[in-house]
C-alpha cells in the first residue's frame, strides 16, 4: 500500500511565511501545547509529588516532610515545593540546600510567601 503524498497541500498555509514568521508560529503552537500542561501542574499537584521533587533535589524524607507541610499551610504548594526552595535561594543568594533546610526549620517562610503574591 502506497501512501499518497499530500505534503504540498498540507503546507500551503505556511508556504508564504518568512523564516521569522515560521519561528513565531512554531512558538505560538508550542505555547498552545505546553500551557495546559503547566496549568495541570499548578492546579493538580499533590504533597506526594512535591515530596518526590524535593527528594530528587537531595533533601531527606524528614526534611521534605517539613518543607511540604510549610508550603501547604501557606497555600503555596501549587507553585511547587522545589520551585519555592529554588526561588527563595536565588532571592536570598543562598545555596539551595541551605535554603531548604531553613524552610524545614520554619525560617524564611514570610520571604517565600512574598515571592508568590497570589498565594
Amino acid at each position: 500500500m502506497r501512501r499518497e503524498d499530500d505534503f504540498q497541500a498540507r503546507r500551503a498555509h505556511l508556504a508564504n511565511l518568512t523564516d521569522e514568521q515560521l519561528k513565531d508560529r512554531f512558538w505560538e503552537l508550542t505555547g498552545q501545547v505546553v500551557d495546559p500542561l503547566l496549568t495541570l501542574g499548578y492546579e493538580h499537584t499533590t504533597p506526594a509529588i512535591e515530596r518526590s521533587v524535593l527528594l530528587r533535589m537531595g533533601f531527606s524524607s524528614l526534611e521534605v516532610k517539613d518543607i511540604v507541610q510549610g508550603a501547604l499551610e501557606r497555600s503555596l504548594l501549587g507553585h511547587g515545593a522545589g520551585n519555592i526552595v529554588y526561588k527563595l535561594s536565588m532571592a536570598k543568594n543562598m545555596p539551595i540546600r541551605e535554603t531548604g533546610l531553613a524552610l524545614a526549620e520554619g525560617r524564611y517562610w514570610d520571604e517565600a510567601v512574598a515571592l508568590f503574591p497570589k498565594g
